[in-house]
């Protein structure tokens, strides 16, 4: 089964980390967010990437095109232009890159992948990591034939909330820090 990635928007909210590279090549503990997603797939049976470029999408090619030497051990001889390879880290995966236009939206970016897909497909995007059991998903998604099922997760709130009886001046509940913010990223007021 196909893995399409969305690996193309111009990641204007981590700007200071984009302004040189994709989003979803944004390392961390010294690997790409999207090596990590990648990873993440692999571990649960899935091993065929389609990966939508747009902004920098050359980045995520020299990267794939360069995986294997990368983190291998190897041997230059820099007179006779050999190359060594002593130890070898691989993945069983199969790495397609379409590059859909730095412009294009994400509607745009999945059809022009149309091409590259038979049937049922997982889709994510370039800089989400989850820890959802992908097998279970595909089962529910078959068992309820339906065109399409998504799964999203509820974050973590960043503000608590309060409701205020304006009437008596008083604060009628505190919640700390509820999951999502109803308010996108600011505290939630309910007033009564």
């Amino acid at each position: 089964m196909k893995v399409i990635i969305l690996a193309g928007g111009l990641g204007t909210r981590l700007s200071e980390e984009t302004e040189l590279k994709p989003k979803p090549m944004v390392e961390i503990g010294g690997y790409p967010i999207l090596w990590h997603i990648m990873k993440f797939y692999s571990s649960q049976g899935f091993n065929d990437f389609i990966i939508l470029t747009g902004y920098k999408g050359h980045i995520i090619k020299d990267y794939f095109i360069n995986y294997y030497t990368r983190y291998s051990d190897i041997s230059i001889d820099m007179h006779t232009n050999l190359l060594q390879i002593h130890t070898t880290r691989n993945e069983s995966w199969k790495v397609t890159m379409l590059y859909t236009g730095q412009n294009s939206m994400t509607g745009g970016r999945i059809l022009y992948a149309k091409s590259y897909v038979n049937d049922t497909f997982m889709l994510t995007y370039g800089d989400g990591l989850s820890d959802i059991n992908l097998k279970a998903e595909l089962a529910f998604h078959k068992s309820h034939k339906k065109a399409l099922t998504m799964a999203s997760v509820l974050p973590e709130g960043k503000f608590g909330t309060l409701d205020i009886d304006f009437k008596t001046n008083k604060i009628t509940t505190f919640t700390e820090k509820p999951k999502g913010d109803e308010l996108g990223g600011g505290g939630h007021l309910k007033l009564i």
